[in-house]
C-alpha cells in the first residue's frame, strides 16, 4: 500500500483534458510521487478509464480525486474525497459523501480511501464558484479550519487550493502550523521551480497541475526542486 504522507509532490491530470503518450510518460517517469487524476467540470467515466489505463503501463502511484459520483470506478491506488470545509453548501462538505456511502459503503475498501479537508481561496476559480466557498478568508481561519480537519474531523490530508492561482506562502504556514499529523497538501498556480520550492518550505506535498498543459518543461523541473526542500 502506498503512503501518501511520504509524498513531496504529485502531479495532477484532468480527464477532460488531452495529454498526449509522449507528454505522459514524461511526467510518469518525472520521479513525481504520484500521479492524481481529478477535475472541477466535464469528468466522465470515459475520460477517467481512458486516463487511468494509459497511466497504468508505468509504475508511478495512481489516485482518482472523486469530484462526482458517476466517475468513480475500481483499479486507483487510493482514492481521495475532498470535503470543501469552506463551502456555504453542506452538500459539499457531507451531503454528497453521505450519499456515496449509502450507495457504495458497503463494497468500498476503505484500506484505499483518504479523505481531503479542502479550503478553496481562488474566489475566481470554478472550484470556489462551484461550491460556493467562502474564500476571504484570514491566517487564523485557515489554522482553524487545519486544526477542526485533523483535531475534531480525523483527517488525514488537508489540502490549500489555490486553482489556477499561486497562492500566499502565509497561508501554508498558517495551515501547517494548526496541524501535527496530518499531511498538509497545496495546489494552485505553481509555474516554476522557485514556486514550488517556496510552498514546499510549508507545505508537505505540491501539487503541480495546469502547467503541465501549458510548458511541460517548467513543470517538470518542479519534482527536483521540492524533493530537494526538506
Amino acid at each position: 500500500m502506498y503512503d501518501f504522507r511520504e509524498w513531496r509532490h504529485v502531479f495532477k491530470l484532468d480527464p477532460a483534458r488531452e495529454i498526449s503518450d509522449s507528454d505522459l510518460e514524461a511526467i510518469c517517469e518525472s520521479g513525481t510521487d504520484a500521479v492524481m487524476v481529478g477535475g472541477t467540470d466535464g469528468v466522465t467515466l470515459e475520460g477517467v478509464l481512458d486516463l487511468m489505463a494509459r497511466i497504468r503501463r508505468f509504475t508511478v502511484p495512481c489516485v482518482l480525486e472523486v469530484s462526482n459520483l458517476e466517475s468513480v470506478t475500481p483499479g486507483f491506488d487510493l482514492y481521495f474525497v475532498p470535503s470543501i470545509l469552506n463551502s456555504k453548501d453542506s452538500k459539499w462538505i457531507n451531503g454528497l459523501h453521505f450519499e456515496a456511502v449509502k450507495e457504495f459503503g458497503e463494497i468500498i475498501d476503505w484500506n484505499e480511501f483518504a479523505m481531503e479537508g479542502y479550503v478553496i481561496l481562488n474566489e475566481d476559480c470554478k472550484a470556489a464558484k462551484l461550491t460556493n466557498a467562502e474564500t476571504r478568508l484570514s491566517k487564523e481561519d485557515i489554522k482553524a479550519y487545519a486544526m477542526m480537519a485533523e483535531k475534531m474531523f480525523g483527517m488525514p490530508i488537508f489540502y490549500l487550493e489555490y486553482s489556477g492561482a499561486y497562492g500566499d506562502p502565509e497561508m501554508a504556514e498558517a495551515a501547517k502550523k494548526g496541524l501535527e499529523k496530518s499531511v498538509l497538501f497545496y495546489g494552485g498556480g505553481i509555474k516554476t521551480k522557485e514556486q514550488a520550492a517556496e510552498m514546499a518550505m510549508y507545505a508537505d506535498v505540491i501539487v503541480v497541475g495546469n502547467c503541465l498543459y501549458e510548458d511541460l518543461g517548467k513543470a517538470l523541473e518542479t519534482v527536483k526542486a521540492v524533493k530537494t526542500e526538506k
